[in-house]
């Protein structure tokens, strides 16, 4: 029975170490100048490196950053203003008999004499000597 098979018990440290490799200065010239010129195409400009040696040190992790101190916001002087009039809305007070409602369509002749109800709730006008047959039988003509 091996050891990952036993509930409980857990084994760490046998993870191997990792080997300090060569730096390739020729691939790492060619790199840093390929970084820069990547960090002044997407406007970085304060990211590039001045010198191969801080380039290196940034890539193998020795880099110690710096923290910049806080300094608390303080709003610029307040820019002149544009000097327009002030223009109000138009008020409905001003303007006499605004919004009045419309009078409602009254049917005043006598040929309808009222509606009837047809497939799916179809409205109808029942004329004056139509069949009112036709439309109890749900007919068209």
């Amino acid at each position: 029975m091996s050891m990952h098979m036993i509930r409980g018990v857990q084994v760490h440290g046998n993870s191997k170490r990792k080997s300090k490799k060569k730096l390739d200065m020729k691939k790492l010239e060619v790199e840093w100048r390929q970084y820069n010129k990547r960090m002044r195409q997407t406007n970085c400009h304060a990211a590039q490196f001045e010198t191969l040696n801080d380039y290196v040190q940034y890539v193998t992790g020795n880099v110690k950053l710096t923290k910049k101190e806080f300094t608390p916001y303080e709003p610029k002087e307040s820019q002149p203003r544009r000097t327009t009039k002030n223009y109000p809305s138009l008020s409905t007070e001003s303007i006499p008999g605004a919004g009045t409602k419309k009078e409602s369509q009254v049917y005043s002749g006598d040929y309808i004499v009222g509606i009837a109800t047809m497939h799916k709730s179809n409205l109808v006008p029942v004329g004056r000597g139509d069949d009112p047959s036709n439309y109890a039988t749900m007919r068209r003509n």
